[in-house]
């Protein structure tokens, strides 16, 4: 988001917050999410891409409301409603194709209407057949989950990405000659296919609560959180969007603080140590072993920033609307130990592998492997989910050795305190020399997490290699 996005994303909340009364407040978020979708999507290369992924976007959310709904709802009550808002916005957006003082919301001009409406009767073809099948068969949710784990492959993985940016550009009669893996830049993918996982997961094991489709797409589509998170869950927000909400002062000066703070982190924090933070130019370039430190203590100070920043513009977004967006970061950098950084640092992220992956591994693995040995559990649960938080971020052998060092560093970190459980239990009684310990282990964990950025601020294995190995005086 840049500051014009924000700013908007500001004086919308604020409008719909005074006007938006009872299931108004619902409706106009989810119009302002379905045009932000729009908005926010990147220009891209390949021609009317920037209209057509929002326009996945959306047919994904409904085609997963149909496949986690509960009961058989009304087909003229509660379906047609929000689909006729959604299509409309959609049409609405095309429209200003022809409206040369509007044009455009899209960074491209969108496509023709005699394009975009075939694409929308399909859409609504594929939903009505999904709307016949009944919601107790499990198929769907498992096909859309296996759908948006592809997707996730697929734009995160560069031969693959580069594959679908030049079919894609084939479609649409452009050279593939010219096809890059960066052609596919889909608006906040990686944050709306959890969120969707994380109600087709809960659905198939019967946690989740009913929802209406217009609460789930503003639940999915809730613009303060598309582009960075944080990653909520739906029923703690359809509990907020259900519960009245009045602008009070309080909450204008909690939210309107919060946005403050992280727009003094992002654009002013994170971007001023931007200039000089750990990247492959300078790292290539600079041949000084306290030059190499000074940039990769910039990059962990960088991406801590950045990232906090837009978590905190998110969350005082949300508060101005009568939302309570979860918190994303708690002082990581001040833990005494990874486990506490890793409860501190992206926590929904955090949250979300433990309660859809890390768990259900343990408790598979506890169930069934009774020959193998506790720490060797351990080990398997904590060095795989690292590792696919790692490739979350990308499909690289860098994101995959950045999530290994931390699922290693877990590991070591339990068995340690395993190991000096009555060690640690009487260095509590002895205040100051609680205080050195909890300073030195402060200070090793989060040096272990800055060599750790070395694999996620470089784009290849022999270039990290290289800065670590000069980091430690090789």
């Amino acid at each position: 988001m840049t500051l014009p996005h924000i700013l908007t994303f500001v004086v919308t909340v604020l409008l719909i917050a005074l006007i938006g009364k009872g299931r108004w407040r619902g409706w106009l978020l989810l119009v302002a999410g379905t045009v932000a979708l729009f908005w926010l999507q990147p220009a891209m290369p390949i021609r009317q891409m920037d209209f057509w992924l929002p326009v996945v976007t959306l047919a994904l959310v409904v085609l997963v409301w149909l496949a986690i709904r509960s009961g058989e709802p009304s087909l003229t009550g509660t379906l047609l409603a929000p689909i006729a808002v959604l299509f409309g916005v959609v049409l609405l957006i095309g429209l200003t194709r022809y409206i040369s003082p509007l044009c455009c919301i899209t960074a491209n001009r969108p496509p023709d209407m005699l394009l975009i409406l075939p694409v929308l009767v399909m859409i609504a073809a594929l939903g009505t057949g999904l709307f016949f099948i009944p919601s107790r068969n499990r198929w769907p949710i498992i096909a859309l989950i296996a759908l948006l784990l592809g997707l996730l492959v697929v734009v995160k993985t560069e031969p693959l990405a580069l594959a679908a940016g030049a079919a894609l550009r084939s479609l649409m009669g452009q050279s593939t000659a010219q096809a890059t893996a960066l052609d596919i830049r889909w608006l906040g993918i990686s944050y709306i296919a959890f969120r969707l996982i994380h109600v087709l997961r809960d659905r198939q094991i019967g946690t989740l609560p009913a929802m209406t489709l217009d609460e789930f797409a503003g639940y999915v589509l809730f613009f303060p959180t598309l582009t960075a998170g944080p990653i909520d869950r739906a029923e703690r927000f359809v509990k907020d969007l259900r519960t009245p909400f009045s602008l009070s002062a309080q909450a204008a000066f909690e939210g309107g603080s919060r946005i403050v703070i992280g727009l003094f982190k992002k654009f002013v924090l994170a971007d001023g140590l931007a200039l000089f933070a750990l990247n492959a130019t300078n790292a290539d370039q600079t041949t000084s072993t306290g030059w190499l430190w000074v940039m990769l203590y910039a990059y962990a100070l960088r991406i801590f920033f950045d990232f906090a920043g837009y978590s905190d513009i998110a969350i005082g977004l949300g508060r101005l609307a009568g939302f309570s967006i979860p918190e994303n970061f708690d002082r990581p950098y001040l833990k005494s130990n990874l486990t506490a950084f890793w409860n501190s640092w992206h926590i929904t992220l955090a949250m979300w592998f433990r309660a859809y992956y890390f768990n259900p591994l343990s408790r598979a693995m506890r169930s069934r492997a009774k020959t193998l040995p506790a720490w060797a559990m351990i080990a398997v649960s904590q060095l795989t989910t690292m590792t696919l938080i790692g490739l979350w971020h990308g499909v690289s052998w860098n994101f995959a050795i950045w999530g290994a060092w931390h699922g290693l560093g877990l590991f070591i970190h339990n068995r340690w305190a395993n190991a000096t459980r009555a060690q640690d239990k009487a260095i509590s009684t002895r205040p100051r020399l609680r205080l050195a310990v909890d300073i030195i282990t402060t200070l090793l964990t989060f040096h272990y997490v800055v060599l750790g950025w070395v694999w996620f601020a470089l784009p290849t294995t022999d270039l990290a290699w290289n800065v670590m190995s000069r980091l430690v005086g090789g």
